[in-house]
């Protein structure tokens, strides 16, 4: 069983930043991409961020230019570097793995940090 866990969240103003960062045990994985994803209140979960195992990154128009993932796919570790928090940013942040292209091929999540921003 693969289990992926994320730290890093919290209460911070608008314009801080915070760093969320999610590490995989468990089984032996193989990962092919790993991202972050969020979910407000009455929102569905939004993917935010994705790196692949080649390095390879792409983010929503939403936080480009103000967050960065970086980690090593290969050891399960990701990371989220979170500029110029804006109110709009709350939400709970999930880690997610993916294994594979195929539909079938498991992915995994984490039970989410929450992240709050003031005005």
């Amino acid at each position: 069983q693969v289990q992926l866990v994320e730290s890093g969240g919290g209460l911070v103003q608008s314009g801080e930043s915070l760093r969320l960062s999610c590490r995989a045990s468990g089984s032996i994985f193989r990962f092919i991409s790993m991202g972050w994803y969020r979910q407000s209140p009455g929102n569905e979960r939004e993917l935010i961020a994705r790196m692949t195992s080649r390095g390879s990154t792409n983010y929503a128009s939403s936080v480009k230019d103000r967050f960065t993932i970086t980690g090593d796919i290969a050891k399960g570790t990701v990371y989220l570097q979170m500029n110029s928090l804006k109110p709009d940013d709350t939400a709970v942040y999930y880690c997610n793995g993916q294994t594979g292209v195929a539909v079938e091929s498991p992915v995994y999540w984490g039970l989410g940090t929450q992240v709050t921003v003031s005005s």
